[in-house]
């Protein structure tokens, strides 16, 4: 017979074999870190679809926040110490990103169908299908404005953000060409389906810089999606560029007087994109597949007007929860809102991104500040 000692140095020795096994790190394992835009997108996501998969699958997401690019992903990939699972990212930065290895490939075929039963590659819309990317929602960048700072007629078109003479005041802009560069073409007279072509004649990136000239000088620089709003708020600026969800939230949660002017606005698509040699690649794809789900796109325009970029989903689209706004007129896709937009070119931007990064941080030094 064992004696109690023996037994109970058994018991310990198998429960540590158990430990020490890989099915038992499962709950460690379990989570994954998710890198998005912050504000009110990033709550948005969480009420939308982050609390559910977390009360479904029991990972955890820790949420990460960033503005953009991939020099964090570069560096994580390069040295082989990738911290970051899955990140909503741009077109433009997903291109450059799958071509450099940064980022895993994605098969459409592999995600869950809609509910009606259509195939996932045929309910997503196939003009923003990319390979390493899933295409969640389409934003749009705006220009905003506070109507109790105007003092005349408000602003109608594109050109009227360039027009320093009938709206005197200084302009919030993001710090990067994205947009900047189209918004300057349409405000200078090119059609919004030739912006792309001019864009790539000789002189037409010189041409749109030398409109950004006219207005550099009145030019307050925004880096994160939540300052636009709060710089109308504060009288900073008397118009921005901005986020159309996150001028929508300013109205419709916090009863500021801001106002979108959809004409000439640069119209794109976000994804869900998985860091290539992550540890947790399987849960990362789990969170993709649930975030891209037909449910989960359509309970994001419950919390902020970005438009949902399955089928499925447009068809769910209905108000907003903490208000009882009707959703559909407030998206950038709208028929209204999208009657003169400019949809942006995600392979211009990956073939010219580091180019025009490079000169627009040059004239910066110029005299933008």
């Amino acid at each position: 017979m064992k004696s109690p000692n023996r037994i109970a140095l058994a018991a310990a020795t198998l429960l540590t074999a158990i430990w020490l096994s890989p099915s038992a790190h499962t709950q460690e394992a379990q989570s994954i870190t998710v890198v998005s835009w912050g504000g009110s997108y990033a709550r948005a996501s969480v009420r939308a679809y982050h609390e559910r998969f977390e009360a479904e699958t029991g990972i955890r997401i820790d949420l990460e926040e960033y503005s953009g690019g991939l020099a964090q992903i570069r560096a994580q990939v390069e040295t082989g110490n990738v911290s970051w699972d899955v990140i909503d990212i741009e077109a433009g930065d997903l291109l450059l990103g799958c071509d450099e290895g940064l980022l895993e490939e994605v098969d459409l075929a592999t995600l869950p169908p809609a509910p009606d039963g259509t195939p996932a590659e045929e309910d997503f819309d196939e003009t923003y299908a990319l390979d390493c990317g899933v295409q969640g929602l389409t934003y749009s960048t705006v220009v905003a404005y506070n109507r109790e700072r105007l003092t005349g007629p408000a602003p109608t078109t594109i050109a009227d953000f360039f027009d320093l003479e009938r709206f005197p005041g200084r302009r919030g802009l993001r710090r990067s060409p994205l947009v900047n560069l189209e918004f300057a073409l349409v405000a200078d007279g090119v059609p919004v389906e030739s912006v792309y072509d001019v864009l790539s004649e000789p002189g037409g990136v010189d041409r749109a810089f030398a409109k950004l000239d006219t207005i550099r000088d009145v030019a307050v620089w925004w880096e994160t999606g939540a300052q636009p709003p709060q710089m109308l708020a504060d009288g900073e600026v008397l118009m921005s560029t901005a986020f159309n969800g996150r001028i929508f939230n300013a109205q419709a949660l916090e009863n500021q007087p801001l106002e979108i002017l959809w004409d000439g606005q640069v119209l794109a698509a976000g994804y869900q994109a998985i860091v290539a040699g992550t540890s947790r690649l399987e849960a990362a794809r789990r969170f993709v597949e649930f975030a891209t789900s037909t449910q989960s796109l359509a309970n994001i325009t419950h919390y902020i007007s970005y438009a949902p970029l399955r089928r499925s989903s447009q068809a769910l689209v209905d108000t907003h929860l903490d208000t009882g706004i009707e959703m559909a007129p407030h998206l950038p896709d709208w028929p209204a809102n999208a009657a003169n937009a400019v949809i942006e070119d995600a392979e211009w931007w990956a073939d010219n991104l580091d180019d025009m990064n490079e000169r627009f941080a040059a004239w910066l030094v110029t005299g933008g500040r």
